[in-house]
């Protein structure tokens, strides 16, 4: 074999052998350990914030130990170090497992929780598909109906209201472009919902602006006025209703709510019962 050829087939091997590490790389060889060493070294690693590495310990405590109780403990732990390094899939993968495998673990709340924040995390801006805010919502409410008194419920309903105003300001996000495009029962809709479903969110004051807005360019004055009654029966200082009542003219039905028949505001009085 010429010299070119050696240094040739040396290279190829070379090259397969770095194939083979890096197709690995998630792999730990198979060295047997006490459990508590290897759960102790992989409680270590994640202490320094080396999330792969700690991850890679935590599954290998299961994969020799799988009857142990560190095992379990290890299932829960891998998800977490999955979590911290934004690898949320693989976190939800390792977190389901926890659940379905150990549905009355004292640390089962934790898993639900943990799972809510893997969706929670990659909530985006309002103007892109809001799925995952519709998933993270869902998540964070079943934190809040299964564990009401632990201690990841309260944080749970924080992150609730946080989630429903998200969802609140891409329903103003889509509303604002009818809107414009002239499209004004499309908007009507989207106002309304915000409105109907998401009544303690900070969109409402300008949901229902925008309500008397779309009405009174469609030349249904009646239900503008209605509109900006409610607007001035609960957000009397806010600048929509300012606004609304400048678009108004100043009319005083928007002041005391009076301006509209009560059939005539009803679908208001029926979305606000006693407030308006």
């Amino acid at each position: 074999m010429n010299p070119a050829a050696r240094i040739a087939r040396h290279a190829a091997a070379v090259l397969l052998l770095a194939l083979a590490a890096c197709s690995s790389s998630d792999d730990l060889p198979y060295i047997e350990r006490p459990v508590e060493d290897i759960y102790n070294e992989a409680v270590d690693t994640i202490l320094e914030r080396r999330y792969v590495r700690a991850a890679q310990l935590f599954e290998e405590v299961e994969r020799q130990h799988p009857y142990s109780v560190w095992a379990t403990k290890a299932q829960l732990m891998a998800a977490y170090a999955h979590y911290q390094n934004d690898q949320y899939d693989k976190a939800l993968v390792a977190v389901n497992r926890f659940i379905e495998l150990h549905p009355s673990n004292r640390d089962v709340s934790y898993a639900y929780y943990l799972k809510a924040l893997c969706y929670y995390e990659r909530i985006t801006d309002v103007g892109r598909d809001q799925k995952m805010t519709d998933d993270a919502l869902n998540a964070l409410q079943e934190v809040v109906r299964r564990f009401p008194e632990s201690r990841y419920a309260r944080d749970a309903r924080l992150k609730i209201d946080l989630t429903r105003d998200h969802l609140a300001g891409k329903e103003m996000t889509i509303g604002r472009f009818y809107l414009r495009r002239g499209q004004h029962l499309a908007a009507i809709n989207r106002f309304k919902r915000v409105v109907e479903e998401y009544q303690t969110t900070t969109h409402v004051p300008e949901a229902l602006h925008r309500l008397t807005e779309a009405y009174l360019a469609l030349g249904v004055r009646d239900e503008a006025v209605a509109a900006a009654a409610v607007l001035g029966h609960n957000f009397p200082g806010s600048d929509w209703y300012q606004d609304s009542y400048a678009m108004l003219g100043g009319e005083t039905g928007i002041v005391t709510g009076k301006g509209a028949s009560p059939d005539e505001r009803s679908w208001f009085r029926r979305t606000f019962g006693g407030m308006f």
